[in-house]
């Protein structure tokens, strides 16, 4: 009677031992995933305060009250200067 008791207690435990290491795995998972989504959050708010910055330059650059051709040559120049920034942001993200 004992020795049937002490094998179900074994058993139990056995059990026991194999749900915390399932869930010990599923904590590791769901802790990288967590991880991964942050930094995708993350690049996606740059992105789009990246956005958000040309939107205003382009603004202001359609604001600037010079006469069309200067300003047709000066709204170039920005949008040239955003692209440069542009690809050294992604260099340095990358």
């Amino acid at each position: 009677m004992i020795h049937d008791e002490l094998q179900r207690l074994e058993k139990l435990a056995g059990q026991v031992t194999r749900k915390i290491q399932q869930i010990e795995q599923e904590n590791a998972a769901l802790k990288q995933e967590l991880a991964e989504t942050k930094e995708v959050v993350l690049q996606k708010e740059q992105s789009l305060e990246h956005f958000k910055n040309q939107i205003k330059i382009s603004k202001i650059v359609n604001n600037i009250p010079v006469e069309y051709k200067a300003s047709a040559e000066l709204k170039e120049r920005i949008d040239n200067y955003i692209k440069e920034i542009d690809k050294i942001v992604d260099y340095l993200s990358g």
